[in-house]
């Protein structure tokens, strides 16, 4: 009788856009590679100066069939680096698609619950939500606290999607949700990136749910976030629902 080994091929991938995250890069791909179910990670790293994107190519000769890397040159903003991820991901054919930050501000363990709400509860986009239940979000102070909360509201009542954490940037996309969109005509490149997504996909007829999760601010490394960040996404949801009674969007499969 002649065995044959078929090499499994993992149905998920986690894009992690890195600029600078030296400190936390090795730990987080550490950590998703151990948790219970098998993901791949596809690193995007824009040029860091800190050599973020080094280790990362010494990590792959540990992980050779597991661990991918885009190098881009310099900071091309965080909607780009997730469009180019999408298109990677979507060309090898992964059916589950993360968003996931390096700084574990996001728990590698909340990817099995973004997993199961696409695949078990009926979502075509999982959001990690810090709202759903409350404002679960630790070392954060007050007044960025409230900015996002308020800002995710304030969203939600102009888009009129049931989403009440908009911005959240930890999310699981079907496949065919990428495929549907037309990745090429996504505006924003900063956080307003995460509502047009959202927004777009819920034009689009997908079915978007909210998993809780706690969000934990930043221990090693330089937060990217600041108040212009905040500004954009909320001027941007503005041009988003304008822009919305002229397109015609293409609906799910």
């Amino acid at each position: 009788m002649i065995k044959v080994i078929v090499d499994y091929m993992p149905d998920s991938i986690v894009i992690i856009p890195t600029y600078n995250e030296k400190e936390n890069i090795e730990n987080i791909i550490r950590t998703v590679f151990g948790l219970p179910k098998i993901f791949d990670i596809l690193i995007v790293d824009d040029g860091s100066p800190d050599g973020t994107a080094t280790i990362v190519k010494q990590l792959q000769t540990e992980f050779p069939k597991r661990l991918f890397i885009i190098e881009r040159e310099g900071k091309q903003g965080l909607g780009t680096a997730y469009i180019c991820g999408f298109k990677w991901c979507i060309e090898h054919k992964y059916d589950y698609i993360f968003e996931m930050d390096a700084d574990f501000s996001h728990n590698p363990n909340d990817l099995i619950h973004l997993y199961t709400a696409c695949t078990e509860q009926g979502g075509n986009l999982a959001v990690g939500s810090r709202y759903i239940n409350g404002v679960n979000v630790v070392n954060w102070p007050l007044g960025r606290v409230l900015m996002s909360y308020f800002a995710s509201v304030y969203v939600r009542i102009i888009t009129g999607m049931n989403i009440k954490d908009t911005t959240a940037g930890f999310v699981c996309y079907q496949r065919e949700v990428l495929e549907t969109i037309d990745l090429d005509n996504i505006r924003f490149k900063g956080y307003a990136f995460q509502i047009e997504m959202k927004f777009t996909a819920y034009k689009c007829g997908y079915t978007l749910i909210e998993v809780p999760i706690v969000f934990v601010n930043r221990v090693l490394g330089v937060s990217k976030m600041n108040s212009s960040i905040f500004g954009e996404a909320l001027f941007g949801v503005l041009k988003l629902r304008w822009w919305s009674f002229f397109r015609k969007y293409p609906q799910k499969k």
